[in-house]
């Protein structure tokens, strides 16, 4: 069975530092944290209604007590 090479999600070479895995390297690390903190990944919100807001605010107080 052919087993599947993991290649670096930066730079796409095979990975060859476990200690850096996902990713080939310290640098190709870096980069992704980069990416995270420029805003390069995100995720979309959703809008909540006042319904949804007043729901969550119960459940936050009743598990503070």
């Amino acid at each position: 069975m052919d087993e599947k090479v993991k290649k670096c999600p930066i730079c796409h070479k095979e990975l060859t530092d476990l200690q850096y895995r996902p990713f080939c390297s310290k640098r190709c690390a870096d980069i992704d944290l980069g990416n995270w903190f420029n805003g390069s990944y995100r995720y979309e919100a959703q809008t909540l209604d006042e319904k949804d807001l007043s729901e969550l605010d119960k459940l936050s107080d009743s598990d503070m007590q």
